[in-house]
């Protein structure tokens, strides 16, 4: 019998995630089977998601073959029909040990909507086990018009400060020393939590109870929502990472109206320039939708703008896909290929705003976590690569020499 296979779509939450379906498949003894854990943000996602079913089938025809993640949460019905799949998990039953050892209906999704907390669960890292990363919450409140999100994952649900500090001290003890603070809407964090704790104020605390911690990084942030104790953060705390991602979508005030985003054009402006009034030389990264409903050549324009305007250096470029049961979907579309052409311009305004990022840290030095050999990210999050050997998940000091197309060559002092 062969180990587990899984196949992870979408976002880090989703890879995290695999790693605790990874470790409950073992534990159940489950080893010839095929875990596919699904992601919804696009139909391209679910088209890949069934593909990679068929294909798992062919591959290994004696297998038992879960499917499980947000789009089965949103369709389970969907999934249930292939011929392929043996079982379909929702995105609460897939995180139970349970579920993976015992022999119940073949479709197990619950809803999603009804559950209050969500449980902390403690991976020894992932991504050639460089850095941990940490769930610090499930769901979201918002409903932007674009995003079905919400019906795969549920409301915002915190994980208690206390368990958040147990797992950082934990995973600093074993050795790792960056760790990712990630979710579905992490500054949502601790609204729903005695005291409406806010993610700056998880931030200190982690910082401070966990001292020997020396990198921490945030996973995506919405804008509107950064609140003041993590701007001092930014300002004053060295280990907390030169590197925001942040929630954007567009730079059009009327398409963030249509999307029911809760930033201006202004507003998004303003939190890029007071990121780097706190930090100089912070790396700032976005999500851009391209092709959104109504969207004219003007307003593309000025999303187009946005990223020189703001100083963005990483993009992630989404091509709109108008996912079943959100408003977006019933609001004019723009032709396919717009979008696609659109999608490239973004793109390739996002390949030079990282070359410029790459160029201007030429000379300077870096602090690089080892991710395999050869190969690193700065505390800027940059591509490193170098010559020599250094242990995984290590930080090197290293002098960048160089620039080339999308890394930094790094050497040692």
């Amino acid at each position: 019998m062969s180990a587990p296979e899984i196949l992870t779509f979408g976002c880090r939450l989703n890879a995290f995630e695999s790693e605790v379906i990874r470790r409950n498949v073992v534990d159940a003894g489950l080893k010839d089977a095929v875990i596919v854990n699904t992601c919804a943000v696009t139909a391209e996602a679910e088209r890949q998601a069934r593909q990679a079913i068929r294909r798992a089938r062919r591959l290994k025809p004696q297998a038992r073959l879960i499917v499980t993640g947000c789009a089965a949460q949103i369709a389970p019905e969907r999934f249930a029909a292939m011929a392929e799949v043996d079982l379909v998990l929702g995105n609460a039953e897939k995180l139970k040990p349970e579920s993976y050892r015992e022999i119940g209906p073949r479709i197990s999704v619950g809803d999603i909507m009804a559950l209050k907390e969500t449980a902390a669960h403690l991976i020894d890292g992932f991504e050639s086990r460089a850095r941990a990363f940490i769930e610090i919450q499930q769901g979201c409140d918002h409903r932007c018009t674009f995003c079905i999100i919400p019906y795969g994952r549920g409301n915002s649900r915190s994980v208690p400060m206390g368990e958040i500090v147990r797992q950082a001290r934990q995973l600093v003890e074993r050795g790792f020393r960056e760790i990712v603070l990630t979710g579905v809407d992490i500054t949502g964090f601790g609204a729903d939590l005695p005291g409406s704790p806010n993610l700056g104020q998880l931030c200190r605390r982690l910082l401070a109870l966990v001292p020997d911690l020396q990198r921490l990084r945030l996973s995506s942030l919405d804008p509107s929502e950064i609140d003041d104790e993590l701007w001092r953060l930014v300002a004053e705390e060295p280990r907390l990472l030169p590197h925001l991602h942040l929630s954007i979508q567009a730079g059009d005030d009327l398409i963030l109206k249509r999307m029911k985003r809760r930033h201006s054009r202004v507003e998004a402006l303003e939190a890029c320039r007071r990121a780097r009034a706190r930090r100089p030389g912070i790396a700032l990264g976005a999500d851009l939708i391209a092709g959104f409903p109504t969207e004219d050549e003007a307003m593309f324009e000025r999303t187009l703008r946005f990223i020189d305007e703001a100083g963005l250096h990483y993009l992630h470029i989404f091509p709109f896909s108008p996912r079943p049961g959100t408003p977006a979907a019933r609001m004019p579309q723009l032709a396919r290929p717009i979008v696609r052409e659109r999608a490239a311009r973004l793109r390739a305004a996002g390949d030079a705003a990282l070359a410029g990022l790459l160029a201007a840290q030429i000379g300077h030095s870096a602090q690089v976590l080892v991710e395999q050999d050869g190969f690193g990210r700065s505390e800027h999050y940059a591509p490193v690569r170098f010559a020599g050997e250094a242990p995984v998940g290590s930080v090197v000091p290293m002098t960048i020499a160089r620039a080339e197309a999308d890394h930094l060559i790094g050497q040692n002092p």
